[in-house]
């Protein structure tokens, strides 16, 4: 059985999650009126990855005999100043998930939570992972500033990011 502590953190990450998702369809579509379409796939696809993280949240909650809790997911921003901006918004935004998904694995310690502390840890590892893709994004953005042909073949190269096999994800 899961603590009720535990359960309201693990909602309150659902929720984090499914906010993550509803902001890169935001900033998605930024990028497309803006026609950014290599962008707006990119956020697209880590769109999808943030729905995929919500989903193995609410498959343990459920495996462990609780439902889950939603809550109202907030209105994103939906205008930025510049591709600089968005992606500086993104790496500050999944820093912060890092710092959530950081305290839910302590408070998954101090509860002797063990079957959270070892999905929890996956987390930990994809924010990694999250953190290092935001910030090559954000440098190689800032290398090219305002050269148009730079950012028309960064938004080239991000069209080719892969989409998630439906449904899961390592």
């Amino acid at each position: 059985m899961i603590s009720p502590k535990m359960h309201e953190a693990f909602d309150a990450q659902i929720n984090a999650e499914l906010y993550s998702a509803y902001l890169y369809v935001s900033m998605a579509s930024y990028c497309e009126v803006k026609n950014f379409k290599g962008f707006a796939h990119w956020l697209t696809v880590q769109g999808e990855e943030e729905r995929v993280h919500a989903g193995k949240l609410i498959t343990h909650l459920h495996d462990r005999g609780v439902s889950i809790r939603l809550r109202a997911i907030e209105a994103p921003p939906h205008d930025f100043e510049s591709m600089e901006a968005l992606f500086t918004s993104v790496l500050e935004h999944e820093e912060e998930i890092a710092r959530k998904i950081d305290e839910l694995y302590a408070m998954a310690v101090e509860e002797r939570d063990y079957p959270a502390q070892v999905l929890l840890q996956w987390f930990i590892t994809e924010q990694v992972e999250e953190i290092a893709t935001a910030s090559e994004m954000l440098e190689n953005i800032r290398r090219v500033g305002e050269n148009r042909q730079g950012m028309f073949l960064l938004d080239r190269d991000a069209a080719n990011r892969a989409s998630i096999p439906h449904g899961s994800e390592d």
